[in-house]
């Protein structure tokens, strides 16, 4: 980070709004005012080191050498493609030393950790507290009850460890697996602060259907909706207490839509679940249409002050799979299909260390593509996606942790998957956006007594809620409540159908080549090849009568994979989130007026031109001469919005006359025209780069602010274009990034390839992350090796906003561990834990499994 000289060349000012657009919950609720409670980020200044340390635990142990980073953080970042096992599997330390203000003293304080990949071990003032197997769901850490002093400076220390252990789920190794086990502290810690009386953390308190606060629906309607708060409270002081528990239901104008009030008394020590009937009359309902959420506001009132408190956002909603009549909310039919995407967590560069922010600016990209239902992948996500996914109105399918993988004789293993279970149903139990669980283990070949316990766990901990599994899979058809399958197998059963992973086709489960899986950095055709399929696959989901309800694809974003050297490129956007063609054939099932060119208009441009749009017909002029019309042909039983191919239509010997003979290039585009009801209703003008002059810097933000708490980061994406400002698509640049002011680049100066970073279809993407300090940053590209006709260098400049939840720390992040070279050591290590031979049995062998669940939808 340099100082920032704002007197250089001129450069685009971008304004920023002030704060998020959307909230997020921290510890697993919202900030209630005037409650009680406080919830502090726990995320900057923490000590790192990447490899082990002995004595690291100990409260006196030296760690004045260590990097200082702030969370959510990575073990090591790495190349933006970083498949086949390059990522560093092993130990890893966290120690942050703090010091909890006067005034608490007589709280309750807890230490909550969103997610720690792997296994870890917590240890406070250098005493072991807590031991924590799986790397997807949340525990904490009663920091009071431990002796933790307010006023005095303590430390915590984490060990944490991503290498492969069979003994807790996923269990399957990573160099047989189809993602990636990216390590350390990659979500967001938080400190607790309340009263001794206090709503209970479900995900501390092994309670079944209990725990915090837990929202049910009885009859929804458009009339009347009835609901049911169950309101968890604890009194862990030494004396007894009677108070009131509190329950308002307020709309987004904070008027009360309805309420209730208990009085009751604990003695010290004891713990009861509070139970509360609301009622509403012409509620708000939520749909992915139209998702209205409620703040559903708990207190704990004694002697007339609220000693705690907290804020639950709810959608009124009511799910119903009817069989053969398939999917019902709010006691209606759905109309049309749920076809959504998957997603993995995993990001360039930072792996799953994403902050809050990002997580939003997927949901809102996946939403504006015309996603309406997400399955994660493999396992429970980010709370901020989930409540993303809230606001912006997507279904999601939550599963349990696995992959492929059943243990031969452990018997640990099945117990901790349903402990794994009960966790992600008391985590992700209120948020509307949750369709259903898949509790079992995705691709398995597991016993029927696993399925059966499996489904009763989640049964039990959300009564009337919905699972799925394969329909081929042990206990699922007379069992489960959905089952995944194919349009096909309505013939099959009566059970609504869902298709968990659509649109992958590969040659084989070994060498993965296929038309779906086409990375951006191909260019034109591969791309085209990969939308016209996706089309294909997606018309096949809209065939199927009301029993099938719906399927996502496989896969949204291109992410890493431990058994392949090669990333899965099927996404339709790239591992920084950039569209590729395919993302326009999906967002073309929305009803929106929108067209989209597939065509550059390049010397190795296709002759057929490409079309995505939601109107009923085209019309394509070429040049300013020839016009071309053509209807949209539209089945009732497949895709809304087929893509229109112009066949053809495009001769770059033919182009090249009218700049080259009639010296007019000026007259060489496309114009896409959309016509509904004899109107042009959408429009898009396209013309070819002509050379390499600028290039062009813009925030790929989605409107999120870049907020100054040291991990938030945002991507600028800069392009190579033409004196217009067309981009240049067959550029082969390498661009340099520098930054001033209150950021700096991720990976700078670094071998992963982020800074300079090669210009791949035009466009070079770099992550720029906040410091601490809220501040005017300004970032400049150039090309890496300047000339006289090198495309001229750019600029941006924009603030970063002071975070909304303050944090406590004692270490200002900043500091860089000195290299060592022991990262090429630790994984030259790694490579050979395997034989040639062994490694190709195991590969073998996870084709045979994926054969086995692979099933081909598309010849």
């Amino acid at each position: 980070m340099k100082s920032l000289n704002f007197l250089a060349a001129a450069a685009m000012v971008v304004a920023l709004p002030a704060a998020a657009q959307s909230p997020f919950s921290a510890a697993g609720f919202y900030e209630l005012s005037n409650s009680g409670r406080e919830a502090y980020s726990f995320n900057v200044g923490w000590r790192y080191l990447k490899g082990d340390a002995a004595s690291a635990a100990q409260a006196n142990f030296d760690d004045e050498s260590w990097e200082v980073v702030c969370l959510p953080h990575t073990v090591e970042l790495v190349p933006a493609e970083a498949s086949g096992g390059r990522n560093y599997q092993g130990v890893a330390w966290y120690r942050k030393h703090f010091t909890l203000p006067k005034d608490w003293e007589g709280k309750r304080v807890s230490l909550y950790f969103e997610a720690i990949m792997g296994k870890c071990k917590v240890y406070v003032n250098g005493k072991l507290v807590k031991e924590h197997l799986g790397g997807y769901l949340p525990f904490s850490v009663d920091l009071a009850g431990l002796g933790v002093a307010a006023g005095e400076r303590s430390v915590v220390a984490v060990m944490t460890d991503n290498s492969n252990d069979e003994t807790y789920p996923p269990g399957k190794p990573q160099y047989t697996l189809d993602f990636t086990y990216h390590g350390g502290i990659y979500r967001d810690a938080y400190l607790v602060v309340t009263s001794p009386l206090h709503i209970t953390d479900p995900s501390d308190v092994d309670k079944v259907a209990g725990g915090g606060i837990f929202v049910q629906y009885g009859d929804v309607t458009r009339r009347q909706a009835a609901m049911s708060v169950a309101t968890d409270v604890v009194n862990e002081g030494n004396k007894p207490q009677r108070f009131t528990v509190e329950t308002l239901l307020c709309d987004k104008n904070g008027a009360v839509a309805a309420k209730a009030a208990t009085t009751l008394s604990l003695k010290a020590g004891e713990q009861q679940q509070v139970r509360q009937a609301l009622s509403l009359k012409n509620p708000h309902l939520w749909l992915p249409e139209a998702p209205y959420l409620y703040s559903l506001q708990s207190r704990i009132v004694a002697d007339g002050k609220a000693v705690d408190g907290v804020s639950t956002r709810v959608g009124v909603r009511k799910v119903e799979m009817r069989g053969r009549d398939g999917l019902y909310i709010n006691g209606e039919p759905y109309a049309g299909k749920l076809i959504g995407v998957n997603r993995h967590q995993d990001y360039a560069y930072v792996g799953n260390a994403m902050p809050n922010s990002q997580h939003w600016r997927d949901a809102k990209k996946l939403k504006e593509a015309g996603v309406n239902i997400i399955r994660v992948a493999h396992y429970p996500q980010d709370p901020s996606f989930m409540d993303a996914c809230d606001e912006l109105g997507m279904f999601v399918i939550v599963a349990t942790p696995g992959w492929q993988f059943w243990p031969k004789n452990d018997t640990a293993f099945p117990q901790r998957v349903y402990s794994d279970i009960r966790s992600m149903v008391r985590r992700d139990r209120n948020h509307p956006c949750l369709l259903m669980w898949e509790p079992i283990l995705n691709e398995t070949s597991f016993p029927l007594d696993f399925s059966l316990k499996a489904l009763q766990a989640v049964r039990e901990e959300q009564p009337g809620c919905f699972s799925a599994a394969d329909m081929n899979s042990k206990g699922v058809k007379d069992s489960y409540d959905v089952v995944y399958g194919w349009p096909k197998d309505t013939a099959e059963t009566d059970k609504p159908i869902f298709t968990r992973e659509f649109g992958d086709n590969p040659d084989d489960w070994y060498a993965h080549n296929a038309i779906h899986r086409a990375s951006r950095s191909w260019g034109e055709r591969p791309q085209v090849l990969q939308a016209l399929h996706l089309a294909k696959s997606y018309g096949e989901m809209c065939s199927a009568p009301r029993q099938f309800f719906g399927g996502a694809m496989w896969h949204s974003f291109d992410h890493q994979r431990g058994y392949h050297p090669d990333p899965f490129w099927g996404g339709f956007m790239d591992a920084f989130r950039q569209p590729k063609y395919s993302y326009y054939a999906f967002k073309n099932q929305l009803k929106e007026p929108m067209i989209f060119i597939a065509h550059e208009i390049t010397p190795f441009s296709d002759a057929d031109v490409v079309v995505f749009t939601t109107c009923d017909s085209v019309r394509l002029i070429r040049y300013g001469r020839d016009t071309l019309l053509q209807k949209v042909e539209r089945s009732p039983h497949g895709i809304p919005n087929p893509p229109v191919v112009f066949k053809n239509a495009y001769d770059f010997y033919d182009m090249r006359l009218i700049p080259y003979v009639k010296k007019k290039w000026e007259e060489v585009y496309f114009i896409a025209e959309g016509i509904v009801d004899g109107k042009v209703v959408a429009r898009e003008k396209k013309m070819p780069s002509r050379r390499s002059t600028k290039l062009q810097l813009r925030l790929d933000n989605e409107g999120q602010p870049l907020t100054a708490d040291g991990s938030d980061f945002i991507p600028v994406i800069a392009e190579v274009t033409d004196d217009l400002g067309n981009v240049r698509r067959l550029a082969k640049e390498n661009i340099l990034f520098t930054v001033e002011g209150e950021g700096e680049i991720i990976g700078d100066n670094s071998s992963i390839g982020a800074n300079p970073r090669a210009v791949e279809f035009g466009s070079a993407p770099v992550l720029v992350r906040s410091s601490v300090m809220p501040g005017k940053i300004k970032l400049t590209a150039r090309a890496l090796f300047e000339g006289e006709h090198t495309p001229k260098q750019a600029s941006i400049i924009w603030k970063s906003v002071a975070p909304k939840m303050k944090s406590v720390y004692s270490d200002t992040p900043g500091k860089k561990a000195a290299a060592t070279g022991s990262d090429e050591a630790s994984r030259d290590a790694l490579q050979r834990q395997l034989t040639d031979e062994e490694r190709q049995r195991m590969l073998l062998e996870v084709e045979r499994q994926q054969t086995t669940f692979g099933e081909k939808l598309v010849k």
